[in-house]
């Protein structure tokens, strides 16, 4: 009897499973702080607000979503980056020889760096939405930007603290 509890009670122990509700894997000892510098816009091509928005979000992702503290300099990790491109294609064409679809993508350019654990990297993160070409791109734009931003936001997140 007292090998079958002390059997369940390893077999319980080795058995736990840790989870989180944000899905981040930081180690909250050891990494403190994050500087998320601004990113700007270098597209040549593009929607004056969505620089300001792309920023907020970032920095609202990690203020919600971690227990990081925002610095300005010598963060423990470090973002930086730039939108590098933001365009419009025809996706569609109806039946009429006219686009019915179009697409529109946005692209960023993130180096990001650990400085705890000596790890960077820098890559590209893209979004793209479809809007019907009936409508005006001013129309829908406000919308299709946050639906992109909201996308490129969480690849990062993932990217640099998540263990996805």
């Amino acid at each position: 009897m007292v090998a079958l509890l002390a059997a369940t009670a390893m077999l319980v122990v080795a058995c736990s499973i840790s989870y989180t509700f944000t899905g981040t894997n930081i180690n909250y000892d050891l990494i403190k702080t994050i500087q998320i510098d601004k990113l700007v816009n270098r597209a040549p091509y593009g929607w004056a607000p969505m620089e300001a928005m792309l920023n907020n979000k970032l920095q609202d992702k990690y203020a919600n979503s971690t227990r990081l503290k925002i610095v300005k300099r010598n963060g423990d990790l470090q973002i930086a980056g730039e939108i590098t491109a933001y365009d419009q294609f025809n996706k569609a064409v109806s039946a009429d020889g006219f686009s019915s679809q179009v697409q529109l993508k946005m692209t960023v350019n993130i180096r990001y760096k650990n400085t705890k654990m000596n790890q960077q990297w820098e890559k590209q993160f893209s979004a793209t939405t479809q809007f019907d070409a009936r409508q005006s791109l001013a129309a829908v734009q406000e919308e299709l930007v946050t639906e992109m931003i909201n996308d490129i936001t969480d690849q990062i997140f993932n990217a640099t603290v998540a263990d996805w």
